[in-house]
């Protein structure tokens, strides 16, 4: 196929959306304003096309001689035609991804690519799935409160390209049927076309730019619109996508969604406990409602009668305790089931969200106690299906709503917190001093050390602190309740921005210990009894410091023996600048010599994330610098973690860019 022939449904949809917009303009503007317009754009294209220097001088003198209003009306005209060529071009990087599919032809980027080169290599996929099992990818959503197009405009913008795929699909079904079979092609080409000019007009009139900041809470919202459009529905997509290439074997849920919206407090003060309140009482909201749909539709399809298919002794009792005692379905016991499962869904977004669900066949009633349990009630539903003749029923709509309810729970999003380090010394000198600890705090590592084998708070009661330090304790409160409440996968890190000692990882410890998030000392005895088992850090001066490894996870001790502390978040420095990338190795091989830090990590789960910044360091050092940096420190935080057995290392890279 030619190049022309392949561009040429771009090549339409632009002049499509081009011709629309002109129409607007024209109508809402009036003609003058449409010629206008269309003469800059004759100039710019002459110019542009044919390097004619008398368009160029005409199109300079024409823009000089422009008031005010007409060169806002040329500005929009032209920004919204940018907008509209965009959306074009996605749709037609959508639609020849389609062609290559239609035509066994695999595309670079797609997962069919990646697994084919593995099985190249000789890797097995018994082998990536064990792989997958045991990783964690994460893409994070960062705030942007200095963005500034707006949700409306966003909204209509996905109107328009989900318009566009309309037609797509309206013009594919009339070359495979012929005209004559499709004799509703024009009048629905046409229908979508009115819909087309609408959304179009819709974004003349709708300001373009917000004159006013992002509030935390339109950063949340704005953040949960991709979950809407995207993520709920295409991650689960992506792991069909990779379930039918591995076959035979399950596919761990390895791939998850994060969020910085609502718990990044690093220069932003308006984050505080109650946004952070509000942005997981917001995503549970989002994740409740879409299951509630899902399961309503699961609903009406699953009409099967037990008069004509059996059912599991687990399905059956599932539909037993259904509170649906309709006459209507006493002989559907998937869809009395589904109607229980909706009621608890239904109570249990009453009850984190205060929200109420929009359909109630009988009363929410029941709530679940975690994603968990509504997960098990669905595998009932799922096995009961498998044995008795419903795998194509199960295919279709339960196992994407298992798979989400697997990736996104009742929270939607790890929420992870972040704080710049000399905030917290703030926090910890106020603490010290008010107990009369120490009246001139300045990250004294071994006063941290102490504090962290000593059981006692360091708050005095009735005492009183500055709003930094009650706002800052106030959000690892509320985390713990927090988690609580959404399950411990709501929040699990905690990133300190700035990190440059020992002593900043210590910090956010001690602050945990504060408030319940970790229980226990340093120094209590959680050994093992599995052997000796037990790892040797080299330290700096020479030495080695014992850690319990094997079994301490599963609280295995001697007789009587405590079990060990254990913390809630994963402490995870950030080293952003030149020289912090440099001191990444050696402050992580200090900070897991210290005494029993490296058992605390290992009993709360065997998990170091370490952030590496991309931004700072670029301006710091330059591009080139910094990735020779990042790599640098990268090779040795591995060879680091090698020495340290029943420890994963993670690494978190802020590199950012668009969703």
């Amino acid at each position: 196929m030619k190049r022309s022939d392949k561009d040429q449904p771009l090549i339409d949809d632009i002049r499509l959306l081009g011709r629309i917009l002109g129409d607007v303009i024209r109508e809402q503007e009036g003609v003058e304003a449409y010629e206008l317009v269309e003469q800059v754009r004759k100039l710019s294209v002459a110019f542009r096309r044919d390097a004619d220097q008398e368009a160029d001088r005409a199109l300079k003198k024409l823009l000089k001689s422009l008031s005010g209003d007409q060169t806002a009306s040329v500005i929009r005209a032209f920004t919204y035609f940018s907008h509209l060529a965009n959306l074009a071009e996605d749709r037609h990087h959508i639609r020849r991804r389609a062609v290559h599919e239609r035509a066994g032809d695999t595309q670079e980027g797609s997962i069919e690519v990646a697994l084919s080169r593995l099985r190249w290599a000789g890797i097995a996929p018994k082998t990536i799935a064990q792989t997958l099992a045991s990783s964690y990818v994460a893409p994070v959503l960062t705030a942007h409160p200095t963005e500034v197009q707006r949700k409306s405009i966003l909204d209509a913008e996905r109107d328009i390209a989900q318009l566009l795929a309309v037609r797509d699909d309206i013009q594919v079904r009339a070359q495979l049927y012929n005209s004559a079979k499709d004799a509703l092609t024009p009048r629905e080409l046409a229908a979508n076309e009115a819909l087309l000019r609408a959304r179009v007009a819709q974004l003349w009139q709708t300001r373009l730019l917000r004159y006013s900041k992002l509030t935390v809470a339109d950063e949340i919202e704005n953040a949960l619109s991709y979950y809407e459009s995207t993520f709920l529905r295409e991650i689960p997509k992506i792991y069909a996508d990779l379930e039918r290439e591995l076959g035979q074997y399950p596919v761990h849920s390895f791939l998850r969604m994060g969020q910085w919206i609502g718990g990044d407090r690093d220069g932003n003060p308006n984050v505080t406990a109650q946004t952070l309140q509000y942005a997981l009482r917001s995503q549970a909201e989002m994740a409740l409602r879409h299951y509630l749909t899902e399961v309503h539709f699961l609903g009406g399809e699953l009409s099967l009668s037990a008069r004509l298919v059996t059912v599991s002794p687990e399905m059956q009792a599932l539909a037993q305790r259904s509170p649906d005692t309709s006459e209507h379905r006493q002989d559907e016991p998937y869809r009395r089931a589904l109607t229980g499962i909706y009621a608890r869904l239904a109570a249990t977004l009453k009850d984190l969200t205060g929200g109420d669900a929009a359909r109630h066949a009988v009363a929410p009633q029941n709530a679940y106690a975690g994603a968990e349990e509504f997960l098990a009630d669905l595998r009932v539903i799922e096995a009961s299906l498998q044995s008795h003749h419903g795998k194509a029923l199960a295919a279709e709509r339960l196992h994407p709503l298992i798979r989400a309810v697997q990736v996104f729970g009742f929270h939607l999003a790890t929420v992870d917190l972040r704080q710049s380090s000399d905030k917290h010394e703030e926090v910890v000198a106020e603490l010290l001093a008010t107990a009369r600890i120490e009246p001139d705090y300045s990250s004294l590592q071994a006063l941290l050390i102490k504090l962290l084998n000593d059981a006692r708070p360091l708050r005095v009661v009735g005492a009183t602190y500055g709003d930094h330090t009650l706002g800052e304790l106030a959000i690892f409160e509320t985390a713990r309740v927090l988690r609580e409440r959404f399950g411990h996968e709501a929040i699990r890190h905690y990133i300190i921005s700035h990190t440059e000692t020992v002593s900043d990882l210590l910090e956010v410890l001690l602050l945990q210990k504060e408030v319940g998030l970790m229980r226990g000392t340093l120094d209590e005895d959680g050994a093992p009894t599995l052997g000796t088992g037990a790892s040797s850090l080299p330290q700096a001066g020479g030495g080695a410091q014992a850690s319990p490894v094997r079994g301490a996870r599963a609280g295995l001790g001697r007789p009587g023996a405590r079990p060990g502390a254990r913390n809630d978040l994963i402490v995870v420095p950030l080293f952003e600048t030149i020289e912090d990338l440099r001191n990444a190795a050696p402050i992580m091989r200090e900070f897991y010599a210290l005494p029993g830090v490296a058992a605390l990590v290992q009993r709360s789960g065997g998990e170091q994330d370490i952030m590496l910044g991309y931004s700072d360091s670029n301006k710091d050092g330059g591009i080139f610098t910094s990735n020779w940096e990042l790599y640098r420190a990268e090779i040795a935080l591995v060879a680091l973690f090698d020495e340290l057995p029943g420890i994963r290392l993670r690494m978190f890279h802020g590199r950012g860019g668009t969703v």
